[in-house]
């Protein structure tokens, strides 16, 4: 089994636009009413959610004119999130042909079809042509993408001069075991966390300069003890949320996660990097 397929199996869920609809019900929502507000639960599938994509992406100054890509863009939450908050047009890509297909309803149920355009496909052999966007961003893929200079050398390919690439990362910070299964893998074999020093030297290798970096170590902590730091918690406060992506093991995913951040093996790690 090729990796690529592993890793679109592992997110792969079955029925995920049925569970979305499902827990929209109990919200007393349709897909005529749905707003991304309700959506993002679901839809942003990375420490912090919402909160952690503004932060990010406020920095880049976005603008109605310009064409971001989002690179993993899962459901495509956070790339309805830019079109609606910057009313720029954004293209995504993702490896998992049901989040693919899933989203793109999504898109139609928001209104947002016409601004997000998300495709299934590789995020090291994208069908883009050279030079296409503004920007680009990640929100924790490339724990499942082992070949970083790969990655980067394609994401500089499509970027014009002068973009800005953010990222948004689990890295690793310490030494030591990792509890598995955690939310992008279910054995070490799987997982492809690396330190923000290798992220650096990929991204310098494949033309970028690093503009900004911020560990988001403390923020993450605190995400967790907000959400009473388990993924059952999570799902008795909302029928929508990130248990749903996460599976039958959602819980004990949840816990690994909240137990390698807190032993300082992991965090989430923001890097700013402009093509030269």
């Amino acid at each position: 089994m090729s990796d690529h397929k592993k890793t679109a199996d592992h997110y792969t869920h079955g029925d995920l636009l049925g569970a979305i609809t499902s827990g929209l019900g109990q919200l007393g929502k349709t897909p005529d009413t749905v707003t991304i507000e309700d959506l993002a639960p679901v839809d942003e599938f990375h420490i912090g959610g919402r909160q952690a994509s503004m932060e990010l992406l406020d920095r880049f100054g976005l603008s109605a004119q310009q064409h971001v890509v989002d690179i993993g863009c899962g459901l495509g939450g956070t790339a309805r999130f830019v079109a609606d908050r910057y009313k720029c047009r954004v293209t995504g890509i993702d490896l998992t042909a049901e989040y693919v297909d899933a989203g793109k309803i999504l898109c139609r149920w928001t209104g947002l079809d016409d601004r997000v355009f998300l495709h299934q496909g590789s995020a090291v052999a994208m069908p883009f042509e050279n030079d296409t966007f503004d920007g680009a961003f990640m929100m924790h893929v490339g724990m499942n993408i082992g070949n970083k200079a790969g990655l980067f050398a394609e994401i500089s390919r499509v970027l014009r001069s002068g973009a800005l690439f953010g990222i948004y990362d689990v890295m690793r910070i310490g030494e030591g075991e990792l509890l598995y299964p955690v939310p992008w893998a279910a054995v070490a074999v799987s997982s492809a966390v690396a330190t923000p020093v290798q992220y650096k030297v990929a991204l310098q290798a494949a033309g970028f300069s690093i503009d900004y970096e911020r560990n988001r170590h403390e923020f993450a902590i605190n995400f967790f003890r907000q959400v009473e730091t388990t993924a059952e918690a999570m799902k008795k406060q909302t029928p929508l949320g990130p248990h749903i992506l996460m599976g039958h093991d959602a819980s004990i995913k949840a816990k690994n996660m909240i137990a390698n951040i807190s032993s300082d093996l992991l965090a989430p790690v923001e890097l700013i990097a402009r093509k030269i």
